[in-house]
């Protein structure tokens, strides 16, 4: 599913976010030490291989709320932007933190001059943030933050289950209609 929202096409996908060739760059759901971790970080970590956990090491710790950018090592993607998302029920407010990892990541694809960026769901999976808000935060955000990227033309979600997915469609299909 996709929809245009001034000048930004935004996409919804199931998939692997590792194996998306055609974005400049892949959004990893990191952890605070910016290492090989579990879900999305440890997809992104093993596809991408040492070299970037070699690069992004410098760089942390980071805050909930906060995004770095590495290169994309053996990825088929230049750059990886890391975003460390709220944990549910611990970091608060977890709605503007998770709103702050979107805008981030698109600020630094903005300042590389990058036209796309492939985010999974941040926050969903260990971090226990649900479904349903952290996509209508996702969306809500890109939306709001759509009118002021000048580089960024290709945003998409690369979904991994189908309840990630449908609760994403349900959000942009609400903007769509």
């Amino acid at each position: 599913m996709q929809i245009e929202r001034d000048g930004v096409v935004l996409e919804l996908t199931r998939g692997d976010i590792t194996r998306q060739e055609d974005m400049e760059a892949v959004v990893n759901a990191a952890n605070r030490r910016l290492t090989t971790g579990g879900g999305v970080a440890g997809a992104i970590h093993r596809a991408a291989g040492p070299g970037l956990e070699k690069e992004a090491r410098p760089l942390a710790p980071i805050e909930p709320g906060e995004a770095v950018i590495t290169g994309g090592h053996d990825l088929p993607n230049p750059w990886v932007i890391h975003c460390l998302g709220p944990v549910y029920g611990e970091d608060e407010p977890a709605d503007r933190l998770l709103a702050s990892c979107y805008r981030e990541a698109l600020r630094l694809a903005e300042e590389k001059g990058l036209d796309s960026v492939a985010f999974p769901a941040i926050s969903t999976g260990a971090f226990g943030y649900p479904v349903d808000e952290a996509a209508r935060v996702a969306l809500e955000t890109v939306m709001e933050a759509a009118p002021e990227l000048e580089s960024v033309r290709r945003i998409r979600w690369v979904l991994w289950g189908e309840e990630a997915y449908e609760a994403h469609r349900r959000v942009l299909e609400g903007w769509a209609g």
